[in-house]
Order: structure tokens, then sequence, then C-alpha cells
């Protein structure tokens, strides 16, 4: 099987290799040089060997009329529409020799390189991010798409890191500054389809898709072709390999009907790792498929237990939260005992969903409060911190950064931000007054923007100012709520950490409409308990002595007998002394 794309075999050669299997003929046209054509191959390839360097400029010409870049571009320095570039990356002087860091001691940070200014500009946060005690950063997704703005998933080139973030050499770098400060570098990746605007695929690689499966963008992509599967594939082994990040978080991998598509992934990825470097695997999936975390997969985004506290802290139910509305607090339950709260129930659709997972270790299951999802996709893209009440939040922080489970932030969580993060684009023309109207509409159906008047008031996601107004500006957040962070941090590296290999669930028990008892035995045999409450009323219950008592979220010290309100209290009890 072929390479896809451009590789550079010395300084001043390439081997170009395109999958077209619906052209009659493909040229390549380099800067400045005659176009050479490239030979036809079995299965529909087209390859060749041309004088270039790194920096080199280049187009396909497909039947002599269509002008498209590289699919698999590395660079694309003019955009989607524009030529691609011929990249060097393996000249890059790597600074940092690293292995990485196991799972179980990854506490994340989901990062949106754009609205930070770029890598140069998320580097610069690296040294209180690691000081804080994040031990990994997540970059949304930095395949090229159109314009300037976007959030990634409407990607169309995800070979080429995207022009307006900065170069590759600076991504390079940015990648072994983390590794300077311990930090892991994760990419969110979208193997699930392409953008709408700049994806030539179809005009001359149809079998790339398949007409009798839709996803909610369109045809599906066809992982039954093997040409198909290896473009992907050596897109994540370009990510892990070339660019030395440590993990990728595979976006909407249910929209992905061919399940073993992963399973191959995950096999070539951990065969492509050298002994002893630790890569991490993470899977968003609204069919919690619990068997793929056994097959090469670390984790899985867990919706169900954002959304099961989400209701708790905000009574907001409209939307997928009305999956949640029925008893929250024995859905929370469900979760921190079992991971999935959904493991073949029928949801509100009446279609089942999920596996049974409660044979998993919490640490298969990435815990969050916010992500750019739960924020953006809101109409005005409200946080937490705009929704209830600081000190549930400081409850819930508390469950969220001591819980086996683990934890992932969202830019700003640790500073308690209250600037919004919204959905923004950079289309222009029709596109763009598709996108506008297709987002006000999303929200018809929703108490709030009933009236179509109201729905004017949602920002327009192409507008420049949506995008500038979701900057995490440093001025808007809670007082002391980075010290609550870095406390929490510091309790979970030296009494969490080092235990979570091994730890296993012992339930949770529901204490009243929004409160609860969880446990687990950890690896040593200690036993964590977290007793939360989130209802404004005091609850009883029999807490730990407070001698085992490593965070208490109150403002003054709990009685043994009640949780008062808005309160998480989280004690580490030697074995034996648990309470029944």
């Amino acid at each position: 099987m072929h390479r896809h794309g451009a590789h550079l075999m010395d300084a001043t050669s390439a081997r170009f290799a395109l999958w077209a299997p619906d052209a009659r003929s493909v040229s390549l046209e380099l800067d400045q040089q005659p176009a050479i054509e490239l030979l036809p191959e079995d299965g529909g390839w087209y390859t060749g060997v041309a004088p270039c360097r790194a920096g080199d400029r280049y187009h396909y010409r497909i039947d002599g009329e269509l002008q498209v870049p590289d699919p698999a571009s590395r660079y694309q320095p003019e955009g989607v529409h524009g030529p691609s570039q011929v990249v060097d990356v393996g000249a890059f002087d790597w600074q940092h020799p690293w292995q990485g860091r196991p799972w179980h001691e990854a506490v994340i940070q989901e990062l949106h390189v754009g609205v930070l200014e770029g890598y140069q500009g998320v580097a610069r946060r690296l040294p209180r991010l690691a000081e804080l005690g994040i031990s990994a950063i997540e970059l949304m997704p930095l395949g090229q798409f159109p314009g300037e703005r976007n959030w990634g998933y409407d990607g169309v080139l995800p070979f080429a890191p995207q022009h307006s973030y900065g170069s590759p050499e600076q991504l390079c770098a940015l990648v072994d500054q983390a590794h300077g400060h311990g930090l892991m570098v994760m990419i969110d990746v979208v193997y699930n389809h392409f953008g709408p605007d700049g994806n030539y695929l179809h005009q001359y690689a149809s079998p790339f898709f398949r007409e009798d499966r839709q996803t909610p963008w369109g045809d599906a992509i066809d992982f039954r072709r093997p040409e198909v599967r290896e473009y992907f594939i050596q897109n994540a082994l370009m990510w892990l390999c070339d660019y030395r990040c440590d993990g990728l978080r595979l976006d909407a991998v249910h929209a992905i009907d061919q399940p073993d598509f992963l399973m191959e992934l995950a096999q070539r990825v951990r065969a492509a790792v050298e002994p002893g470097r630790h890569v991490w695997l993470v899977l968003e999936n609204e069919h919690n498929q619990a068997s793929l975390l056994q097959q090469g997969f670390d984790a899985q985004w867990n919706d169900d237990g954002h959304n099961a506290l989400h209701v708790l802290l905000t009574g907001e139910t409209e939307g997928y939260y009305a999956d949640y509305q029925e008893k929250p607090i024995e859905k929370l339950a469900r979760c921190l005992s079992e991971g999935f709260v959904f493991q073949g129930q029928a949801n509100r659709h009446g279609t089942p969903r999920g596996e049974p997972s409660g044979h998993l270790e919490p640490s298969s299951f990435v815990l969050f409060l916010q992500n750019h999802d739960q924020i953006g996709n809101r109409a005005l893209g409200e946080r937490l911190t705009r929704l209830c009440a600081p000190a549930a939040l400081r409850a819930a922080t508390g469950l969220l950064l001591l819980a086996p489970m683990i934890p992932l932030l969202f830019m700003g969580d640790e500073d308690g931000s209250c600037q919004p993060f919204l959905f923004f684009t950079d289309f222009h023309d029709e596109l763009a007054d598709a996108v506008r109207e297709g987002r006000r509409g999303e929200f018809a159906h929703f108490k709030a923007f009933a009236d179509p008047e109201q729905r004017e008031h949602i920002p327009d996601p192409n507008a420049e100012q949506t995008f500038e107004a979701s900057r995490p500006q440093g001025k808007q957040v809670i007082a002391g709520w980075h010290g609550l962070y870095q406390q929490l941090l510091d309790v979970r590296q030296r009494h969490v950490i080092p235990h979570l290999p091994g730890s296993r669930a012992l339930g949770a028990v529901v204490l009243g409409e929004q409160a609860l008892t969880a446990r687990w035995r950890l690896g040593d045999g200690r036993i964590l308990r977290i007793d939360l409450n989130l209802a404004a009323t005091p609850q009883v219950v029999e807490l730990p002595a407070a001698q085992w008592r490593l965070f208490d979220s109150s403002d003054t010290r709990h009685p043994d007998t009640a949780l008062s309100a808005y309160s998480c209290v989280v004690s580490l009890l030697p074995p034996g002394q648990e309470l029944p």
C-alpha cells in the first residue's frame, strides 16, 4: 500500500502518490516547473518521483482540467484551495527526549489553538498549566479548514496543520516545549467526515464515500476500502510519530460504521510506537461501546457523567438532557459505580444505547464538567459559572478532580472563567448564510428561543466578533478559583494518582434527590469516599471522621452527621475503616 501524499526521498526529490480511482490522468504541477505526468498503477493510484525541496508548492491536475491540492497535504500556506507544500518535519531539532506518562496520571486540559493566538500562544501557557498540576493538553482539531477561524471539525485536509495557527515547525516546537514541561500533547482527530468547503475527493475519488450510508454530515466514509483505512491510519501515525504527539482523541466514532477499523487503527498505533513510550487513545462514542475499551483504547469521554451532573447543577432538561431529567442523582450514582449510565437501556427516542461497563476500571472513563461541545453548542456559549451557584460548582469540581475517573478541563475552567465559548466558523456567501440560519434553527424547539426574534440574538458563527468574544480574557473570573484547582490537583497528585492502577468501584448510595455517597477501593487497598450534596439544603449522612478528610468544599468544618448545602467531602480511609 502506498503512502498517501508527498514524501521527501532526499534533499532534492520526493515521491508523490494520489489515490484517484475516478481519474483518467493525473499530473503534478510544481512551482516554476513543467507538469509531470504521474504513472497509473493498479487500484486507482497515480505515483511518481519529482525533483523538489522542502518548501516547494504543488497542485495535482485531474484529467487535464481540475486543479486540486493534495488530499494528504502536509501544509496549506494559502488555505484549502491553494497549493500544497512539501514539508520536512524530520529536520526539526528536538530538544527534549520524551517517553510520555502512563494513562493513570492524566489530568487533561482541552484547548482551542486559534483563540489562544496560535501554537506560540499555547506555548506561553504551558508553564502555568504544568505548575497547576495539568499533565496533558488536548488540542481541538488541527487539520486545515476553510478560512481563518473554525472549531476544527469542518476540516478538509486532515494531514495539514491549520496555516493560521503557525507553521509545522512551530507545531513541533510547541510539542517539544510541552514535553520539556512534563506535559503530554493530545490531538483531537476527525475521521468521520470532511467539511463542506474545500473537499474535492468526490470529484476524483468518489469510492472514498458510500451513498447507502448517511451521517449528519452527508455520505458516510467507506471504511471497507483499504485505501481509505490507510489514509486515516497514516494520519494517526503522522501525528504520533512525525510530530511526536502523545495521544489522539477520536471524534464521534459512532459515525464510523466499521468498528474493526478502529481496532485496526489501535493495533497499528501500538505496533508503531517504540517500546517504553506511552501513547494515549481516547474515544468519543455515543454508542458507549465498552468492548472497544478493552481492544487498544485507553478510555472514552463519558458524556453520561457530564449530562447527569449538568441537570443536577442547572435544572436544564431540554435537548439531550431530557434523557437525564428523571432521577438524575441515580444516573450519576450509576456513572460513578459502573462507568456508563446507558448500558443498553433505551434513550428518549426509544433506541437502546450502550454496552455493560461495570467491569472496567474507573480510569477507562474521562469525566468533565465542561468541554467545547457542552459550552459552545449552547446558543449563547455560557459556561457553568453563569448557570449555577458557585458553591455547587465548587462541590462538583471536588468530585471531578478527586474521583478515580480521568478528569478533563476546558481552557479557563481553572480560573472560574465567565467568558463564553461560542460556535464560530469563517464561511462566506451562500454557505455562510446556510450555517448561520442552520445554527439558529437548531434552537427553534428550545423554550428560550421559540420566538424567531429571540433567535436573531444568537451570535452569527461567521462574524469575527463571535470568534473574538470566545478568547479567554482572564478578566471575567471567580476570585480564588485558580487556588481551588491548585489545591485539588495537589491532593490528586499526592493521594489519588499513585494508587489508581488496580482501583475499582465499590458502589454509590443515593442519599437524597441531589446527594450521594460513592466509594472506590484504590490499588493500595485504601478506600476513597466522596460525599456530594448538590442541593440547597443540608443532607443527613454519617461522614467519616475529620482525620481522614482530603477535601471539604464547605466554608465551615462539617459535622460528622450532615453534608451542608452545595458541598463535597472527600475522604481517604485505611482498609477496614470505611463505614457500612
